[in-house]
């Protein structure tokens, strides 16, 4: 009997990366907080909604939210550290080997910054559920649309400045596209390489190119 490939997870499949990411695993299950066709709606506050999921052999964790829309560093928490790890540990006891993590440039669990701490301190948690490998991809300003999401006005400066001189700016700093970034980590996964493995910005200029 043919061996079926055990299906992957991708959270937050209604970001930028998320988007991408769907694009490139088509057979993917998208999991989303609210009812979209073709994709599995999830309460992440809730993990026993994960059971009614086929066990993965991947997942894929692109949640992630801004402190302006978060409105508080609680609520802020609850998506960037909570729903992250929550996701994560349902695959692993489902039996996910291998899990990859959009996170960002700068993430320190040791920072002083409030942002960067708690992307920091989620890496730390899902290193600490023992994945047979684990790709944590830290994208700088991620260059892509948003015709459906609210607005994130610093970002929106930030591109506009950046855009006409991103051939200037050295590759680590450059804004990149959400595409490159889903590629870098699909194909970063599916190679063999180091329980765990940080994917930076950098990098995922080279790896991700089209």
């Amino acid at each position: 009997m043919p061996h079926t490939p055990e299906p992957s997870w991708i959270a937050g499949a209604t970001g930028l990366v998320g988007r991408a990411l769907r694009a490139e695993l088509p057979e993917a299950i998208a999991l989303v907080r609210r009812p979209q066709p073709g994709a599995m709606t999830v309460d992440y506050a809730r993990p026993e909604c994960f059971a009614a999921l086929p066990a993965p052999g991947s997942v894929y964790i692109a949640l992630g939210t801004t402190m302006a829309q978060a409105g508080s560093r609680e609520a802020f928490r609850a998506v960037d550290f909570d729903a992250v790890v929550a996701v994560a540990r349902a695959a692993r006891e489902a039996g996910a080997t291998r899990c990859g993590l959009v996170s960002a440039m700068g993430a320190n669990a040791r920072s002083a910054v409030f942002y960067n701490r708690v992307k920091g301190e989620a890496e730390d948690a899902l290193i600490a559920l023992g994945f047979e490998r684990l790709v944590i991809a830290r994208p700088s300003l991620l260059d892509g649309e948003r015709p459906d999401q609210p607005h994130r006005s610093g970002e929106s400066w930030s591109l506009r400045l950046a855009r006409p001189i991103a051939g200037l700016i050295p590759r680590p700093w450059r804004p990149i596209t959400p595409g490159r970034v889903a590629r870098a980590l699909r194909l970063a996964l599916a190679q063999g390489g180091p329980p765990v493995q940080v994917l930076e910005s950098g990098a995922m200029q080279t790896l991700g190119a089209p």
